[in-house]
């Protein structure tokens, strides 16, 4: 049923959007503003398109924008579906089933997280190397169909190299550049990459949890992203992780967590973030039109 549910809602979305979507975004808490960078945009609320759930929580807009950015052809989630609101997990990974069906290559998944280590600031970026999935639910759980992929899939690579290894050079082009202009006294890393911890929620954790997090690795937690991650991967398609981190975790400053903090870290930082995705986007065109090239070339 998850095949059948999965394709009408593309076919819906190719009614509305018949062109060819390159790159697929999932925009996390407080970061949505990014979708209003996209050009001539065709926005479809989650309400229109068949099966999707609704989204309930605050920052998240509730619907799909696509359209261009640049040269880039972009599906936009502005809004995202969690576990913690009660969905089945198919509920949640269903835009991502979609957009495999829709044959996009490439998804970009953002996030708000809280930083376990005092060294990792609120209001910075953290590139996703790797993921502990703690959420005790797999979206690949139940019958698998092998349409959308393998029984077994492999996760030794679920977030693409080549995909960090384009955020972590244009996030220094950024750097150096605020440098040279007088924003900052010196280079100052604005990406730098960790371990995502994802966990059910929607209650923040406890100091001690926070403290077991660390020894196993993590770098930030969050209520995201993994099953989404999953099943990009499931389906073959290439995968880049960015989480904003909003706050620092429980017990490592004392105090409560409130999630309007998330809000107003995703407001800080939303300018250089939007710019980062911008930069991001236009080297996978230039890659793209390069191997396009390169494959009319060698035919």
């Amino acid at each position: 049923m998850q095949y059948e549910r999965a394709a009408e809602a593309a076919e819906f979305i190719k009614e509305r959007y018949p062109q060819k979507i390159d790159v697929a975004l999932v925009l996390g808490s407080g970061l949505g503003g990014f979708a209003e960078s996209v050009e001539d945009p065709v926005v479809i609320p989650y309400d229109e398109i068949p099966h999707f759930p609704e989204s309930t929580v605050e920052g998240h807009a509730g619907q799909l924008v696509i359209g261009k950015i640049g040269e880039v052809s972009v599906a936009i989630q502005q809004g995202r579906f969690h576990y913690y609101e009660g969905y089945d997990i198919a509920d949640v990974v269903l835009p991502m089933r979609v957009f495999g069906l829709l044959g996009i290559e490439t998804v970009i998944l953002t996030n708000a997280a809280g930083s376990v280590l005092t060294t990792f600031k609120r209001g910075r970026l953290m590139l996703i190397r790797d993921h502990i999935n703690l959420m005790g639910v797999s979206p690949l759980r139940g019958q698998n169909d092998e349409r959308f992929g393998p029984r077994f899939p492999d996760m030794t690579h679920v977030y693409d190299i080549r995909l960090q290894e384009i955020a972590k050079e244009e996030a220094a082009a950024i750097a150096e550049k605020r440098y040279k202009k007088g924003k900052t006294k010196k280079v100052k890393t604005l990406l730098r990459r960790g371990v995502y911890c994802a966990l059910s929620g929607p209650n923040y954790e406890t100091p001690s949890e926070i403290r077991m997090y660390r020894q196993l690795g993590a770098t930030a937690v969050g209520m995201s992203t993994v099953p989404e991650a999953i099943t990009a991967r499931h389906q073959g398609m290439r995968v880049l992780g960015i989480s904003c981190i909003s706050n620092l975790a429980a017990g490592i400053t004392g105090e409560e967590i409130d999630h309007s903090e998330v809000m107003e870290a995703g407001d800080k930082v939303a300018k250089v973030f939007q710019k980062l995705l911008h930069r991001i986007l236009k080297r996978l065109g230039e890659e793209g039109r390069a191997e396009d090239a390169s494959t009319a070339r060698a035919g």
